[in-house]
């Protein structure tokens, strides 16, 4: 009988664990909270690609990402400082890195490569 219950909470430990690391969240979405350094589109109010990423690389209009920091995320939106300007993008992305391999975060409004080098994916509903 002790083996049966061990068994039986062995199953439920390694199936919560599992379940634990498969879900990412929503798919598109960037996950940050107020204080998070992120890496964004540097063009500025001219680009409306809304890149935001975890990681360094270059958004989908070609330019390096620069480090910013988020200063909230409500409504659906990241709200985030480079240098003295403040600036939003929407916190779902319209394309998400596809590789599904690393942590790079990128999302964009734009389609192009993200900070890994692969090509982003359009975001299924």
């Amino acid at each position: 009988m002790k083996k049966l219950v061990l068994v039986v909470i062995s199953i439920f430990v390694l199936t919560a664990v599992g379940l634990a690391f498969a879900d990412k969240g929503a798919k598109g979405m960037f996950s940050a909270k107020a204080g998070d350094e992120i890496y964004v589109c540097g063009c500025g109010d001219a680009c409306k690609c809304g890149t935001l990423a975890k990681k360094e690389g270059k958004c989908g209009c070609g330019q390096a990402l620069v480090k910013a920091t988020v200063t909230k995320v409500e409504k659906g939106k990241v709200t985030y400082k480079v240098g003295d300007k403040e600036f939003t993008a929407p916190q779902k992305g319209k394309f998400e890195c596809g590789c599904g391999e690393c942590d790079c975060g990128f999302v964009s409004q734009k389609a192009g490569d993200c900070g890994c080098g692969k090509p982003m994916v359009k975001v299924k509903k």
